[in-house]
């Protein structure tokens, strides 16, 4: 149980998949303007995240390395990706019409959002069993939406603050995302 508990919170603070593995900066750059879009964001990514390494992790473990063949994980793993993320958008547009408006170009994004297929990389690199891989996955996803939501919220107050045209929009977002990657190396140290 302990060693699922520390995996939780490395995923979720020291290995921080935006902050300190620096994946998925596209989506948290694009969308991090108003924290209702960086939760929607967030949760899509968490759930495709999820869904598609375990579908994934199950792909390799019992069809790839049983038919010798695990040099075709990183098309699999596209595939299987690319697949959810259409299931995804679907199900956005049809539910919620705004959130998929104010989402635009990100929702189908996520196929190449890099974190997601470098999370279900990672959960075959690091040998998680299948309970592991969840719990990590899971963990590591809710550290992206944490991420996104704060500095959504920092975003937020920035647009109001009185900051030089110079540094105005993204150079100040790059600026706050770099003292945040800061802040979240220091618990590294500490696993």
């Amino acid at each position: 149980m302990e060693k699922i508990i520390a995996l939780a919170f490395t995923a979720f603070i020291a290995e921080n998949i935006i902050l300190s593995q620096f994946l998925g900066i596209c989506p948290f750059l694009g969308v991090s303007k108003k924290r209702s879009n960086a939760l929607g964001m967030g949760f899509a990514v968490l759930f495709v995240m999820l869904i598609s390494s375990m579908v994934t992790w199950v792909l390799y473990k019992y069809v790839l390395e049983v038919l010798e063949i695990e040099y075709m994980r990183t098309i699999v793993f596209i595939i299987v990706i690319a697949s959810l993320v259409q299931m995804v958008e679907t199900f956005i547009k049809k539910v919620s019409p705004p959130l998929y408006k104010a989402l635009g170009i990100y929702l189908p994004l996520i196929t190449t959002n890099c974190a997601v297929l470098g999370v279900a990389i990672l959960n075959i690199s690091k040998g998680h069993s299948f309970v592991e891989m969840v719990v990590y996955t899971t963990f590591i996803g809710l550290g992206f939406i944490f991420v996104m939501y704060i500095f959504s919220m920092i975003r937020e107050k920035l647009d109001n603050a009185p900051v030089p045209k110079a540094f105005q929009g993204i150079p100040i977002a790059l600026i706050v995302a770099a003292i945040l990657a800061i802040i979240f190396s220091r618990f590294g140290g500490i696993f």
